[in-house]
């Protein structure tokens, strides 16, 4: 596995200075760079991600596992000569260890540690701004390593096996890097990208000044007198249905596909074919909305999977008798049509699939210039980011601790509950 160093002759001055850890298909990076903030290093392990990198950023300085570099090897790469020249970190470290969809061992899992590396890497090069961004598993996951006896500061070892240790633990110990923390749960949709997707976002400003949360651009209904979602039918509608690289679905479950129209799903075939079409699954608890679900036109997409073709997180189509393609992918992410992909098709879309939106990497490349610059950010007071309670900084941390201190069981709030 190849490394390379970056060429950074036509930097000026006044250019932020950014780093991109666990970068994939470079989706932030692209949002950053729309706004005017340019990546000088990509730090990723994956051989086809590395390959997509590069074919669209052969200058750019590129490394691989970051456990294996020190700070000095981190900056070479990057050609810089000194911490103090960063600007801005950004990373998105593996997910799985916290998502809802796997066996969550938190940091305990070796992805999880990962993420304590791209902590650490923060803390010794102390640039003036760091983001992270994560699923929502994020602010429910329990602490499942064992505290170093000085760790006891940001997180006390009674509290480390309950909802939100994680969180609590991440949040005290960047503060004691000295950060001030905002951090939320955003959906993607309400920043212009036709898709629901809600992922943590924690910003980091070194200082007395914390960042207020990312300005939103779009709403459901238009409230705020902010334009409406984008829909999937403006980003994929016009588009030819010729050359696409799809996956297939196989035949036995075609035959279902061709019995809805788009927005519908199982539950709108008879009961019969429900129940020939579901096998044991029907008699399971759960929504099960994404069994054959053919997308609607007028809504926006649900979040894009790392497969479009899985039985129960299917991306149908709203007309054509096949999953989205790669080019749809690219168009829902926000991707350029000519962004380069490298590999498998299944690694085409594993790429795409755990990007980050092009229009929140520019929500927060907007943020960070603003903030750096003094400037007044928009807020909306009583704005919705998501659909769940207690996920912005201030609820989270007072509710973690007031549910940690012993609060008696009918006052206690589950956390993260939808609201009524």
């Amino acid at each position: 596995m190849e490394d390379r160093k970056s060429t950074i002759s036509d930097l000026s001055p006044k250019d932020f200075k950014v780093l991109s850890f666990f970068s994939g298909a470079m989706g932030l990076d692209i949002g950053l760079h729309k706004v005017g903030l340019k990546t000088l290093l990509a730090c990723e392990i994956d051989k086809a991600s590395r390959a997509t990198i590069l074919a669209n950023n052969p200058e750019i300085g590129l490394i691989g596992d970051i456990r294996n570099y020190s700070t000095k090897e981190i900056l070479d790469y990057a050609g810089l000569q000194s911490s103090s020249e960063v600007d801005l970190i950004v990373g998105g470290p593996p997910c799985q260890a916290f998502s809802s969809a796997g066996k969550r061992m938190g940091l305990a899992d070796e992805r999880g540690n990962v993420f304590l590396k791209f902590i650490e890497v923060i803390e010794n090069i102390k640039p003036r701004y760091a983001v992270i961004e994560n699923v929502r598993g994020l602010l429910s996951s329990e602490y499942s390593i064992d505290l170093m006896p000085h760790e006891e500061q940001y997180l006390p070892s009674e509290w480390k096996n309950t909802k939100g240790a994680v969180m609590y633990y991440i949040y005290n110990r960047l503060k004691a890097s000295g950060y001030q923390i905002s951090f939320n749960l955003y959906n993607s949709a309400n920043f212009g990208t036709p898709q629901i997707r809600e992922r943590v976002i924690i910003v980091c400003a070194l200082g007395d000044k914390a960042v207020p949360y990312l300005s939103p651009t779009h709403t459901e209904h238009g409230e705020f007198n902010l334009p409406k979602w984008n829909v999937l039918h403006s980003v994929i509608g016009n588009l030819s249905v010729e050359n696409h690289e799809f996956i297939k679905f196989p035949e036995k479950r075609l035959k279902y596909y061709k019995l809805l129209k788009s927005g519908q799903n199982w539950r709108d075939l008879s009961l019969e074919m429900q129940k020939e079409a579901l096998g044991k699954s029907f008699f399971l608890g759960g929504g099960k909305t994404g069994f054959f679900r053919r997308l609607a036109w007028d809504r926006p997409s649900p979040t894009l999977v790392t497969h479009p073709a899985m039985p129960a997180t299917d991306l149908a189509h709203p007309v054509e008798d096949r999953p989205l393609s790669i080019l749809e992918y690219k168009r829902i992410q926000e991707f350029p049509d000519d962004w380069v992909l490298k590999g498998s098709l299944s690694d085409k879309y594993k790429q795409v699939g755990n990007a980050v939106p092009v229009s929140v990497g520019a929500a927060i490349g907007n943020l960070v210039i603003a903030h750096s610059k003094g400037e007044i950010i928009k807020q909306y007071p009583g704005f919705k980011y998501s659909r769940y309670l207690n996920t912005a900084d201030t609820d989270f941390i007072k509710d973690f601790v007031q549910r940690n201190r012993g609060l008696s069981e009918g006052n206690k709030q589950t956390q993260l509950a939808l609201p009524l």
